[in-house]
């Protein structure tokens, strides 16, 4: 059974950052294009980011701007997106996800069930 398990979230300050975890089991994370995306209240899931099977290609939304990193540990089979700078207007439950390489949620078979982010400003 395949689980994807999302920890990090939290409340913070804009202008401050956190660290994302998605712990795999049931898949083996270099197995697959993983990806992050996020959700807002009343609004659709977006593409935050995504690496690819080697780990060799990283491919990040236009906002992010920088101000992001996906990375993988293979050892321990979890997938990472380290935030910086966040502003209040991405405050969203973060989900991870496996599948293809790609920005878009069409191409990934195995969502978590999410983790809160909250930016006061």
């Amino acid at each position: 059974q395949v689980q994807l398990v999302e920890s990090g979230g939290g409340l913070v300050q804009a202008g401050g950052s956190l660290r994302l975890s998605c712990a795999a089991s049931g898949l083996t994370v270099s197995d697959y294009g993983m990806g992050w995306f996020r959700q807002a209240p009343g609004k659709e899931r977006e593409f935050v980011a995504a690496i690819n099977r080697s780990g060799g290609s990283r491919y990040y939304a236009a906002f992010v701007k920088g101000r992001f990193t996906i990375s993988r540990d293979d050892a321990k089979n979890t997938l990472f997106l380290q935030v910086n700078s966040l502003k209040p207007e991405e405050s969203a439950i973060y989900y991870c996800a496996a599948g293809e390489y790609s920005g878009s949620s069409d191409h990934y078979q195995y969502w978590g069930q999410g983790t809160q982010v909250t930016v006061s400003s």
